[in-house]
């Protein structure tokens, strides 16, 4: 019978095993993972600083009240349709080439009066539409562009 202890060997963990695995883990996922970027809507519409144009001869102007009427070169329209607001703006078009329209629709105007002008002006060809907004400086309570 042999009772001696016999000298035990130091349990050790052999590392390279161990960072092949994690090696081999971390190409898995970098080839796999789809980087996607989310972007959130902050919008603060309708304010900016730009200097005001002094002299406008191809443009025609449409205002947008909040409660969702129209104005045609500070001509009032009883209509509220497409077909109303398009007869009027190829009345108010001026002759030459290229008119401008300028959308100046209310801040509290809803998101249909707007697509509504829009698709006015395609219907008559206007093809150059900008919007007006007025400087963050001075907020104006009339709703024509000065």
């Amino acid at each position: 019978m042999n009772f001696r202890a016999s000298p035990r060997e130091e349990p050790r963990i052999d590392l390279i095993p161990f960072i092949d695995v994690l090696l081999v883990i971390l190409i898995f996922l970098m080839l796999t993972t789809t980087y996607s970027r989310f972007t959130e809507l902050q919008l603060t519409l309708p304010v900016a600083d730009a200097q005001q144009m002094r002299e406008r001869p191809r443009e025609v102007i449409v205002a947008v009240s909040a409660e969702g009427q129209y104005a045609v070169n500070k001509t009032t329209l009883a209509g509220k349709g497409v077909q109303a607001l398009a007869a009027a703006l190829q009345a108010a078009m001026p002759s030459g080439s290229d008119p401008i329209l300028i959308i100046s629709a209310d801040a509290l105007a809803p998101h249909q009066s707007v697509v509504t002008v829009m698709e006015a002006a395609r219907r008559v060809g206007l093809a150059q539409i900008t919007f007006a907004t007025q400087s963050s400086g001075g907020a104006k309570a009339s709703a024509d562009p000065q």
